[in-house]
């Protein structure tokens, strides 16, 4: 297949007119005088989302020895040495969890499942873990929450990881195998399927940056876990089908299977065109790739001068029900010329940001919906939140970006649901605990866990009431 000559062209030219947006500002008067959610379509969804890793405790795979490592200067893998190994204690604590859903009137909690807990050893099932899920999800079916269930979050199995991790031509099958098996154990009680969450950070993360297991910064290595991404999703939704064929919730479809796509805004920070060109390149790999993929059937990976993956992969053509959207915060790109990274994010000095650094951008996530739109898939919002520990921006945070969607559904965009991230604080990852996300706040040192309710849970609350699923 030969690459159009227009088609950076043409991303480039969406980069550049995505620049000179800035126009476009949500006033604090029009959030503060929106009804959030009023008029919401019936069976829109509403929560928040967690990941198996991030709260359950007790787990071991690729990040278990990982998260107690150091960089050769000493630096410690996690901020402060934090560890995964209690945590939230989810996996004891769980009807904990479902309560703080009711509180919130959520009806949907996208939560995850860990594939190194119920498959510990090639071929080995966990039927006592398999029951806990099951015990979990027909609580949030008891409890009027819809689960959506994410597959694959960032961990793999140690037997896996021996084998090369993401490097083993296998393991796109052997995810395949397990959401096969997933689909069988669980589906007369889960319809949403989340195959992947955030393919394009775990490809960053762990072979670009460094920062996550296995510890590369390789592009030529990172182009082609890109595409073993892409191969397993495919193989992954057609397990699925397979293997789910119970429809849970009576809507006549059994499954509804989408990846969480983390997407960025990437702005030229000026008018340069160094800053836009290495805008449109950042913005065709991280956010388009994975989705040009699966809309033509085709495994497309282009790294300029590193890589230039082209082949046609059949299983990757229909597999989305839907595009879930993992959306924090832009970057207004200075490009560089040469050295890596390829440019620096240039702070927007007038916007309020998190404890991680972040810009609070809104106005972002309704430019991703409307531009995702045109895809032709069904959007959910299935990430949207902020590090905030001392709980004062999540409200504000939470009422903008539900504006956001407002405003995108009132232009005719086809969003189905919005879920925050995150239900309670946990462990980020490289960040440790150092990125507050809960809408619930956990003292990982208090005994007893208890999950404390944040201002935002107001503001959650008066979303949900006026989308009438507040009991």
């Amino acid at each position: 297949m030969k690459r159009s000559p227009s088609k950076f062209a043409l991303a480039l030219a969406l980069v550049l007119a995505a620049g000179c947006r800035e126009t476009l500002r949500f006033t604090p008067a029009q959030i503060a005088a929106h009804r959030m959610l009023d008029g919401a379509p019936p069976g829109f969804l509403l929560g928040a989302a967690t990941s198996a890793y991030q709260i359950e405790g007790g787990n071991h795979n690729d990040w278990t020895a990982w998260e107690k490592g150091r960089y050769p200067d000493g630096r410690p893998h996690v901020a402060d040495g934090l560890t995964a190994d209690r945590l939230d204690d989810s996996w004891n604590r769980w009807p904990a969890d479902v309560a703080a859903l009711r509180v919130l009137g959520a009806n949907v909690y996208r939560l995850g499942v860990e594939w190194s807990r119920l498959e510990p050893a090639e071929g080995t099932w966990d039927a006592a873990a398999a029951a806990r899920y099951r015990q979990m999800f027909a609580a949030l079916r008891a409890a009027h929450v819809a689960p959506m269930v994410t597959l694959y979050h960032f961990t793999l199995p140690t037997w896996i990881a021996a084998r090369g991790g993401w490097d083993w031509p296998g393991t796109p099958a052997a995810l395949a195998a397990f959401a096969g098996r997933a689909g069988a154990a669980f589906g007369d009680l889960v319809d949403w399927w989340c195959t992947i969450n955030e393919p394009n950070v775990l490809v960053a993360k762990s072979y670009l940056a460094g920062q996550w297991p296995p510890g590369a910064r390789d592009p030529a290595r990172a182009a082609r876990v890109m595409a073993a991404l892409m191969r397993a999703h495919g193989l992954m939704a057609l397990a699925l089908r397979q293997n789910d064929r119970t429809d849970a919730d009576g809507d006549q479809r059994a499954t509804q299977i989408g990846i969480a796509q983390n997407l960025r805004i990437f702005d030229p920070a000026s008018a340069s065109p160094l800053d836009g060109l290495v805008a449109g390149a950042a913005d065709g790999f991280y956010d388009e790739s994975f989705l040009d993929a699966v809309t033509l059937g085709r495994i497309r990976v282009v790294l300029p001068g590193v890589a230039d993956i082209d082949e046609p992969f059949p299983p990757l053509a229909g597999s989305f029900d839907y595009l879930g959207i993992n959306y924090y915060t832009r970057d207004r790109v200075v490009g560089r010329l040469s050295g890596s990274p390829p440019y620096r994010a240039l702070p927007a000095d007038d916007r309020p940001h998190s404890d991680l650094g972040w810009e609070i951008y809104p106005e972002g996530l309704y430019r991703l919906l409307l531009r995702y739109s045109h895809r032709g898939w069904p959007l959910l919002v299935t990430e949207n939140g902020v590090a905030d520990a001392g709980g004062a921006i999540r409200p504000e945070f939470l009422r903008a970006h539900l504006y956001a969607v407002d405003r995108a559904r009132a232009d005719g965009v086809d969003v189905r649901g919005y879920i925050f991230w995150s239900l309670l604080d946990n462990f980020e990852w490289s960040h440790g605990a150092r990125g507050r996300f809960g809408l619930f706040s956990v003292d990982f040192a208090d005994p007893d866990l208890v999950r404390r309710p944040t201002a935002a849970v107001a503001t959650f609350r008066e979303a949900a009431r006026n989308l009438g699923t507040l009991r």
